[in-house]
């Protein structure tokens, strides 16, 4: 007997153990997921602008060299010369921009390219802890509905297969078996739509998570329901306006944008640097021919532009013109940030609400059933009374469990729109999940 106890106790221990949390699919989703290494990549290159930006202010160094063969024919009156002789010339430069608003201008607009592939970055991570929960809980809402179509499936049969014995023994009628197989034949649809859900669910959790997962931890019976907070929408409101990651990003990229107003207007302002340049040659020209000289140079460069027909001004009005685009867009960032936040507030708000109301209306729905039943035994109530109350407390039972899942998930986006879910928060949404 002890063997077969330990059998058992070690197949649930395993059974246990493939169980895939929500931390677990999250960590999963940050391993795997392609849009999440994208997001990734494109912030490496985004900070890389902040460099790019500052080597215009830094001086630069080259140095080049020249080699070559040279044939040539001197004439000097009557007398004419050959010459087969071999050149070089190695230069070695230095400039350092003194003036330069231009580069000025792509110093600080690297630096807000920097910030907006930050802020991006930051929206991605959000959207993925989004996804997570999302996907993790549609996976789990589809196995329950599964679930409560197979029993309702099942309870049909049972009473389909009383009906029949009922109307052998010429108890029921003609009717209550008709009526009773024909809700069996809507569960059994109801049941294939459910599996096609399920499987659509867990290829999407599977696509995110890079591996399917063969067992999810099912979210509680009865989730604790904190309250909201802060409790105000205007306390959210400001919590968006400063730290959602979108209306970050296009704040930054309208600073992108005036620096790229400014690096235009920079065409027609003079530039002043400072550069040094040591020269070794030998036989570089005709005139210096078989001579090797060493030249130390060290000066100031003022370039002044006077006429570019047009095309710095041209460039200017354009650059202007993208930079109204850039405020009108962030304009209408934030009003759809603002609309998306009110959804989420109104439904986690309502959330906890609605789940009380179902909870209320499925034990509601139970007793009903029960009292239904035991009328149509005295002769009170028909068959077709015992299917509708099975019916509503089916429907009960999965509207229950539909707004749990839609509380939870109301809960994670508003945080998520207001730019403040992070990984504690992770773990509390997945403290709502059990074995």
């Amino acid at each position: 007997m002890k063997p077969v106890l330990l059998l058992l106790a070690s197949l649930a221990l395993a059974s246990n153990a493939q169980a895939l949390g929500l931390l677990d699919a999250y960590q999963l989703a940050r391993r795997n997921d392609p849009a999440w290494q994208a997001a990734g990549a494109a912030r490496e290159a985004g900070l890389e602008q902040r460099a790019i930006g500052r080597a215009a202010l830094l001086p630069t160094l080259s140095w080049g060299y020249s080699h070559s063969r040279n044939q040539s024919q001197v004439s000097q009156g009557s007398q004419r010369q050959d010459r087969d002789y071999r050149s070089h010339a190695a230069t070695l430069s230095l400039q350092q921009p003194l003036l330069d608003f231009d580069a000025l201008a792509r110093w600080r607009q690297g630096d807000a390219q920097a910030h907006q592939a930050q802020a991006q970055w930051q929206g991605q991570q959000q959207a993925l802890r989004v996804r997570v929960v999302r996907l993790y809980s549609n996976a789990l809402l589809a196995a329950r509905r599964t679930q409560l179509s197979r029993e309702r499936k099942h309870a049909l049969g049972e009473r389909l297969a009383l009906n029949r014995s009922l109307f052998e023994d010429g108890v029921a009628t003609r009717t209550d078996v008709l009526e009773t197989e024909a809700r069996l034949n809507l569960a059994v649809a109801e049941e294939l739509e459910a599996l096609d859900a399920q499987d659509s669910a867990a290829r999407e959790l599977q696509a995110l998570l890079g591996q399917a997962p063969t067992q999810l931890q099912p979210l509680a019976e009865h989730i604790q329901l904190p309250a909201l907070q802060p409790a105000t929408f205007e306390a959210w409101q400001q919590l968006a306006s400063s730290r959602n990651p979108e209306l970050l990003a296009r704040r930054r990229g309208l600073d992108v944008a005036e620096q790229e107003v400014q690096r235009q207007r920079a065409g027609h302002l003079p530039k002043l640097s400072l550069f040094a340049s040591n020269r070794q040659s030998q036989s570089d020209s005709e005139s210096s021919y078989q001579q090797a000289f060493d030249t130390n140079t060290v000066g100031l460069q003022l370039n002044v532009p006077l006429f570019a027909s047009g095309g710095v001004s041209a460039a200017t009005r354009q650059a202007a013109s993208r930079l109204a685009q850039a405020q009108h867009e962030l304009d209408g960032q934030a009003l759809a940030t603002f609309n998306n936040l009110r959804r989420h507030y109104n439904a986690t708000r309502s959330g906890a609400a609605r789940v009380h109301a179902y909870r209320l209306a499925a034990a509601s729905a139970e007793a009903q059933l029960h009292a239904t039943r035991r009328s149509q035994q005295g002769g009170e109530r028909i068959n077709l009374d015992v299917l509708d109350a099975e019916q509503q407390l089916y429907r009960a039972r999965l509207e229950l469990h539909e707004a749990q899942h839609g509380w939870l998930l109301a809960s994670v986006e508003l945080k998520a729109a207001a730019g403040v879910l992070d990984e504690n928060d992770m773990r509390q949404v997945a403290s709502h999940f059990r074995e």
